[in-house]
């Protein structure tokens, strides 16, 4: 236990083609979440608002999470890139709904992201292997 890595939901797919990624990577007792974007039946949300885009990444990570054996309780640190700045109020009243206590540690800022979309968010976190 401890010292194993284990690839989580297997590789990314978009639009029916494999990523050189995985969904997510559990080292020890962490499990790092790649950055998710929002998607609707395996494609990209290029559309809808900033609080639509960011439910569809948060539940995905949860999603994630299940898998890995954890929920969002467990998650220690999320790093948030979005396109505008002033979508920022927006994403943020959907990220307390699905952060209500004791939140994660968190940075965000702002970039041109590689796909059309509004959002992406990373999530790390901390679960004991022994715990699951």
């Amino acid at each position: 236990m401890g010292n194993t890595k284990t690839v989580i939901g297997g590789p990314l797919e978009i639009d029916g083609r494999v990523l050189s990624l995985s969904k997510a990577i559990r080292a020890g007792d962490f499990v790092f979440l790649t950055g998710q974007i929002p998607m609707r039946d395996g494609a990209p949300l290029t559309t809808g608002s900033i609080e639509d885009q960011t439910r569809a990444v948060l539940d995905d990570i949860t999603d994630t999470l299940s898998e890995a054996g954890c929920e969002r309780a467990d998650v220690v640190k999320a790093m948030v890139w979005l396109r505008d700045r002033t979508d920022f109020p927006g994403f943020n009243a959907v990220y307390a709904e699905y952060f209500p206590s004791e939140p994660p540690a968190r940075s965000a800022v702002v970039s041109d992201l590689l796909v059309d979309c509004r959002v992406e968010v990373e999530v790390v976190a901390y679960r004991p292997e022994s715990d699951n």
